[in-house]
């Protein structure tokens, strides 16, 4: 095992009626930023709770963040921030608006351009506003780390930051308020959850068995938990086993002392860029591919996967890590997220776009062993087209 790091210091408030648990936990006397997406949360109870818990605040709203939000329209929400004296921020949604909100917090105190703290992947943070969370959409697990990911609408770069300064102070996870996304939402948070964890998980062996375990134990119940968000869309039980699955796969915990790839991201992240597919939908299509030209090594991580997750322990070496593989594209279409480039329109055309957009951002030295180039990341797309 590595040596690590480790710090979270997010509170979690989880489970039905928390919300208005977050009134103590906004400073007496703060000028609060209230920022969310298109508007669901007026729809499904979640905005008349969140501003009867802020009642005795002074609350200014910012509307509008969208899915991979928009550089362009966090700048507003930072002018806003500074023109209102703003020293409280609230994202109420998903895992956008929570990505958003902490680009809002770190830029509205940072010195020169803002764009340097995604060019600069967050070394150029100092210091950030303190912000909450309420949690709509389980998926990214960004309500309880320090990351974000952000798009330049007008030049099609998506970016990604991390800092201790953007960890949330608090958290609320409320599985009830998920009964109203739609199925399509919901089959992306549990593929976006599942490659998270392959992420940080579907590397090499360095004698890290609790890691392994834990990591194992996320995937199992998506494996188990997912197929039956879509089967019974109100089962509250299902949907907080769902919610705490996306948390738990990107709070840092799985992944302290081990290697970690993200090579399936980062090439997601230009497809994305390019066409505008769902983040799920990105990772959907680019992890059976990568896993396939990645097979040789990631043999060990791959063989222990197929045993442990989708139990085949029958036949040769090859063939097992095959149905491993093809049991994950199965998983995800099973999600409702198409697992092929063709499943969106796109062709040959495409792959050359996003290894030109790889190799145009440095994108060349990816994975666990920096060898995912130029060549591999075109390979593994080829196999998902």
């Amino acid at each position: 095992m590595f040596n690590f790091d480790f710090y979270n210091p997010t509170q979690i408030l989880f489970g039905q009626g928390q919300i208005a648990a977050i009134t103590p936990l906004v400073p007496a006397g703060a000028r609060v930023l209230m920022l969310y997406g298109g508007g669901s949360i007026k729809r499904n109870g979640v905005y008349d709770e969140v501003k009867a818990a802020l009642s005795g605040h002074t609350v200014i709203e910012f509307a509008g963040i969208e899915p991979n939000p928009h550089y362009e329209t966090l700048m507003k929400a930072v002018d806003i921030v500074k023109a209102e004296n703003i020293d409280f921020l609230l994202a109420v949604g998903g895992g956008s608006v929570i990505d958003g909100t902490k680009f809002v917090a770190a830029a509205a105190q940072h010195d020169g351009d803002p764009w340097l703290i995604l060019e600069k992947g967050g070394k150029t943070i100092t210091s950030a506003l303190p912000f909450g969370a309420v949690l709509t959409l389980p998926a990214t697990g960004s309500e309880m780390n320090a990351a974000s990911v952000i798009t330049r609408a007008a030049t099609q770069q998506k970016r990604a930051f991390m800092h201790r300064a953007v960890f949330p102070k608090f958290s609320v996870l409320d599985p009830s308020k998920t009964f109203t996304l739609p199925l399509r939402q919901v089959g992306n948070g549990v593929v976006d959850a599942f490659v998270h964890t392959m992420e940080q998980y579907m590397t090499y062996p360095v004698d890290a068995p609790l890691q392994d375990r834990w990591a194992e134990g996320i995937l199992q119940t998506l494996v188990e938990q997912g197929p039956r968000t879509l089967a019974e869309p109100e089962n509250l039980d299902v949907r907080a086993n769902i919610m705490w699955c996306a948390t738990m796969a990107l709070n840092g915990i799985i992944g302290v002392g081990v290697p970690q790839d993200w090579a399936t991201h980062m090439i997601g992240h230009e497809l994305t860029a390019l066409y505008g597919l769902d983040h799920a939908q990105t990772l959907a299509v680019v992890l059976p591919g990568i896993l396939g030209v990645r097979r040789d090594a990631k043999r060990a991580k791959l063989l222990q996967y197929a045993a442990r997750v989708w139990n085949i322990t029958e036949g040769g070496e090859d063939e097992r890590i095959a149905q491993a593989i093809e049991r994950t594209r199965g998983f995800f279409e099973q999600m409702g997220v198409k697992t092929r480039l063709s499943d969106y329109g796109l062709d040959g055309g495409a792959i050359d776009a996003v290894v030109a957009r790889l190799v145009e951002h440095r994108m060349v030295k990816l994975g666990e062993h920096r060898d995912v180039d130029a060549d591999a990341s075109r390979a593994a797309l080829e196999l998902s087209r």
